[in-house]
């Protein structure tokens, strides 16, 4: 069966404001300036904007590192509190009096070491801090599963690879 509904535009037909409510409300972006970054040039006998004063209002600065890992680190503290009910979900096991604890399955990647260690933890992480790995190994656990680290070259060394490489001492 078919309903024929009366539009909503009709309805509105001599109302003046065609229920938007008051008649400020449902006007263009001229309202507010314009879109976006938009209205902030000059004007006359008025005050400069402030946002000529910000000098990175405008534009793109600096860069994103395409190669940076995001860090969610965990600390001890987070592990021995919440011990108890990371084991009953089954995200931590206990064997042989050993607490088995992989931080990428619990949505971290590096630990670190607020906190003190009362119970044996072995743990799996590809980052953590020297303290961290301190701590576990004198309550005897054991951390394993760390990437090396990178060594940072400093300025002068460069220059000295560059002149020892051996493209420069075949030439002689």
């Amino acid at each position: 069966m078919v309903i024929y509904k009366r539009k909503k535009v009709v309805r509105h037909r001599g109302n003046t404001t065609h229920g938007w409510g008051a008649m400020k409300k449902h006007r263009g972006a001229g309202n507010r300036g314009g879109r976006g970054m938009a209205g902030t040039g000059k004007r006359g006998d008025a005050k400069k904007p402030s946002i000529w004063a910000d000098t990175k209002y405008f534009g793109k600065y600096g860069f994103k590192n395409k190669n940076a890992t995001k860090c969610y680190s965990v600390n001890i503290l987070y592990l021995e509190t919440k011990l108890s009910t990371l084991a009953a979900a089954g995200k931590i096991k206990e064997e042989s009096g050993k607490y088995v604890v992989n931080l990428e399955d619990l949505g971290y990647n590096k630990l670190l070491s607020e906190g003190t260690v009362t119970k044996k933890f072995m743990i799996t992480a590809p980052y953590a801090s020297e303290k961290a790995v301190e701590k576990i190994k004198t309550a005897g656990g054991e951390v394993s599963g760390l990437l090396p680290k990178k060594e940072k070259k400093q300025k002068g060394e460069e220059k000295d690879e560059k002149a020892a490489s051996p493209k420069n001492s075949s030439k002689q």
